[in-house]
């Protein structure tokens, strides 16, 4: 083809050139267009994420300053508890050097025998009244079965000359350990004992007969035939006194807890021992003691018998005595001895106790609550009393 003819053709080229161009154009617009707008929302995003990164640095920064200050308050406090605790030690030490030597608990033949006879001087005499106590009991008028603990046989009290809330858990007849709880709440909702505190005493205890008075542990020690009445601190954890008790040929006191020879019982007139000797094997004695010197000051023989007797308290200086049978029943107070002769034995109230599980082995009075701590089969219980006069009785 000439390039005339080329030329002719131009003309006829020249407008499908325009049309390719101005969409190519157009094509080129809608691509920058589109590649703005996606540099716009990179550049929104990246703003959000820096936005959110500084925010979560501040954050980082504030809880490790927060950190550090926690750190520095426990450091503190760790300061202050080593010197606290160094300051405890200096105390400790200052006390034991303060406190004497243990007192020697072994026997002395000779004391004994004075003891002995000086108890005998005051046996039966007429009993003067510290308190103007009236009040006996004339029904068991509530029961609550807290838990079951330990063995079968063993003892659970408060302090019951005191104020303190601890409960004090001497679990068996023979037994070094005793376990104490702050409150009522952790003995009971704890079956294990990693919520108690344990003091570990010098010599084991016997039996279930123990108390616990005025912040002192008065707790039963067997050595050869004579039994020991130990006085034991429980705020140092130390023996404060000891004393032989002055009787002999000492037999358990109650039929069916053959174990316990001695029961030291608290009443609104303060401290009691109940006993039984070969001398009248059928019954109980019964002996006024003071708690400061472990001394007896009278004895008395009592007309209740220690057949099918398992536990016994005294209330406003009025022997009860609890019987049951060997297979156990419905436990009873079936004999009363008052000390003053205010109240006559056949005018008591036979108080029965609801049947549970068998034969108590410990019946603990505390004259601050009118209320029983038992221990029955296992089975802690608190048995609410409904008290009367005397003379209304």
């Amino acid at each position: 083809m000439g390039p005339w003819r080329c030329l002719l053709l131009l003309p006829l080229l020249a407008p499908a050139l325009r049309s390719q161009q101005q969409q190519f154009m157009e094509y080129v617009e809608r691509r920058l267009s589109l590649l703005e707008e996606r540099i716009s929302q990179w550049h929104d995003q990246s703003s959000r994420y820096s936005t959110e990164l500084r925010d979560f640095k501040n954050q980082v920064l504030g809880m490790l300053e927060a950190a550090e200050k926690e750190r520095e308050a426990m450091r503190a406090e760790a300061e202050s508890a080593a010197v606290r605790v160094d300051r405890l030690e200096r105390e400790v030490d200052y006390l034991e050097t303060q406190n004497p030597a243990p007192p020697c608990v072994e026997v002395d033949e000779t004391l004994m025998d004075k003891q002995v006879a000086t108890a005998k001087q005051r046996k039966n005499e007429k009993y003067t009244k510290l308190t103007d106590c009236s009040d006996t009991i004339a029904s068991v008028r509530a029961m609550k079965i807290l838990k079951r603990f330990g063995s079968s046989s063993g003892l659970w009290t408060k302090d019951a000359a005191g104020s303190s809330e601890k409960i004090y858990v001497f679990d068996g007849t023979a037994n070094d350990t005793v376990y104490v709880f702050p409150r009522m709440r952790e003995f009971t909702l704890f079956s294990a004992t990693r919520k108690a505190a344990r003091i570990k005493l010098p010599y084991p205890w016997v039996g279930t007969g123990h108390l616990v008075y005025d912040g002192h542990l008065y707790y039963i020690r067997q050595q050869g035939l004579s039994f020991q009445v130990i006085k034991f601190n429980l705020a140092n954890k130390t023996v404060v006194d000891s004393s032989v008790f002055p009787a002999e040929e000492q037999i358990p006191v109650f039929g069916l807890s053959p174990s316990t020879y001695i029961e030291v019982s608290a009443d609104e007139e303060g401290l009691w021992a109940i006993y039984a000797t070969k001398e009248d094997e059928k019954n109980m004695c019964l002996a006024k003691l003071d708690p400061a010197s472990l001394d007896i000051e009278q004895m008395w023989d009592t007309p209740c018998p220690r057949e099918n007797a398992e536990g016994a308290f005294v209330v406003c200086g009025a022997l009860h005595v609890v019987y049951n049978t060997r297979l156990p029943s419905r436990a009873r107070v079936q004999c009363v001895f008052d000390v003053s002769g205010t109240l006559a034995p056949e005018d008591a109230s036979l108080v029965y106790f609801p049947k549970r599980y068998g034969s108590h082995s410990s019946l603990k009075y505390s004259p601050r609550e009118r209320q029983i701590y038992a221990w029955d089969d296992g089975y802690q219980i608190i048995y609410r009393m409904e008290m009367k006069k005397k003379l209304e009785v």
